[in-house]
């Protein structure tokens, strides 16, 4: 006996998951998204010229977003219109 329980006690309160189990079950779970959201991040030099209008995309800017192909303005609309759309898929489940 274990402060006053039994093995049988101790293994009933866990179930069959070992101490931490359900921590690292947790943790395995956020580090399967952020692979998944990183898997989605462009990659490699990125462009010049916006791919939508053309634009110079100033050199600040592949610096910092790496795999860039938008301009900040459309990639703004570019947003934009994906948020628009998952509010109304959003609004369609309801």
């Amino acid at each position: 006996m274990l402060d006053g329980r039994g093995i049988e006690d101790i293994h009933m309160a866990t179930g069959w998951a070992g101490d931490g189990a359900v921590h690292e079950q947790i943790d395995a779970t956020i580090q399967d998204a952020i692979a998944r959201a990183r898997s989605g991040l462009p990659r490699g030099a990125g462009r010049l010229r916006c791919e939508d209008c053309d634009a110079p995309i100033p050199p600040a800017r592949r610096k910092a977003v790496p795999g860039v192909r938008l301009c900040v303005a459309c990639q703004e609309a570019r947003d934009r219109e994906q948020a628009a759309a998952g509010k109304g898929s959003r609004h369609r489940l309801r």
